[in-house]
């Protein structure tokens, strides 16, 4: 019975990390159809370029990103917008929260129910995002905050939930 038990153990690996590659591929899925959508499918335009790098980066194959990029350029393709979202964590940490959706109500609720989860909240437009640089593809941090362990394991907590959510891009931070 040692021969089930090792091919139980391979299914149950390979099933995470096929559900790890298809949240990845999906945003990334979703950020094409976006550019792509913006650029009316031209792939020399630096979003959409930008955008094929790092669905290549993550090894999503080619078939999904043309398909992507298709879809974004239907004309009855979904809308996606970008929203940010701040706010600020334990410690008094910075979140700066890149989304993209198809429904701002839908992300916006889910977003602050995750904030809500972790004892924090949206804060208002511009009260975090000074703290960070934008530059290029990139964003840091201007200024950074100290905070002890106990919280930096909360934060690590609060991001990995706020990536897990369907529509988050990117979260940063300005804990050390």
């Amino acid at each position: 019975m040692s021969g089930h038990n090792k091919w139980s153990k391979i299914k149950h690996k390979k099933a995470s990390t096929d559900a790890q590659k298809s949240k990845v591929f999906g945003k990334m899925a979703q950020l094409l159809t976006a550019e792509s959508k913006k650029s009316n499918g031209d792939r020399n335009s630096p979003g959409l370029k930008s955008a094929i790098e790092q669905a290549k980066s993550v090894n999503m194959p080619s078939q999904n990103i043309d398909r992507a990029i298709e879809r974004g350029t239907d004309a009855d393709a979904a809308s996606f917008e970008s929203v940010t979202y701040e706010a600020y964590g334990p410690g008094g940490c910075a979140l700066l929260i890149e989304t993209l959706t198809d429904n701002r109500n839908r992300t916006a609720a889910e977003i602050r129910h995750i904030l809500s989860l972790h004892n924090t909240a949206i804060s208002a437009p511009g009260s975090a995002a000074w703290i960070f640089t934008r530059e290029n593809n990139t964003v840091s941090p201007n200024t950074t905050v100290q905070v002890s362990e106990e919280d930096k394991e909360k934060i690590k907590s609060l991001v990995s939930d706020l990536t897990n959510q369907n529509d988050t891009q990117e979260v940063y931070t300005n804990e050390v």
